[in-house]
């Protein structure tokens, strides 16, 4: 395999080539090089998916999985009537990254609504606000309010 040049006019010419590089899976001896974010926009990486984060949403990551596991795989109504039934402290903060998902997909890329399904979804820990309570003889302990930052990716069903 000749090596890859991420150049724009290259890029313009090999876009296939290029895109069916990146897809085969690569040996440890022969890694591509690690394209720039204008060099994957010309590509078109990314362009098949919605995303959305909410960032330092004040609930445990715990949490927020217990409920992301319940719509993971499930087609984008699907995923919406679980989240309006369930009763978890999570549910109202996925149904909103999952709108925002929504819109993303097919606005942004142009996908169809009917087709999407959740691919992804996870909590990462935040930063963690730490806060004390007074104890018995003058001590304290430590309260950790924890913060999460939530994902939602949905694909197109092929």
């Amino acid at each position: 395999m000749e090596k890859i040049i991420l150049s724009k006019e290259n890029i313009e010419k090999n876009r296939e080539a290029i895109l069916e590089a990146y897809a085969a899976p690569a040996k440890k001896s022969n890694k591509l090089p690690v394209p720039t974010k204008k060099q994957r926009k010309l590509l078109g990486f990314g362009k098949d998916q919605g995303i959305a984060t909410a960032k330092y949403v004040r609930i445990t990551p715990r949490k927020v999985k217990i409920v992301a596991d319940l719509i993971k795989g499930q087609s984008i109504d699907d995923a919406y009537a679980i989240l309006m039934y369930t009763q978890k402290a999570a549910s109202p903060v996925l149904t909103k990254v999952l709108k925002s998902a929504e819109a993303n997909a097919v606005n942004n890329n142009g996908l169809n609504r009917g087709d999407l399904y959740v691919a992804d979804a996870f909590a990462n820990p935040g930063p963690i606000l730490k806060r004390i309570m007074p104890r018995a003889r003058g001590s304290a302990n430590r309260i950790n309010k924890r913060t999460s930052h939530v994902t939602v990716v949905l694909k197109e069903r092929v």
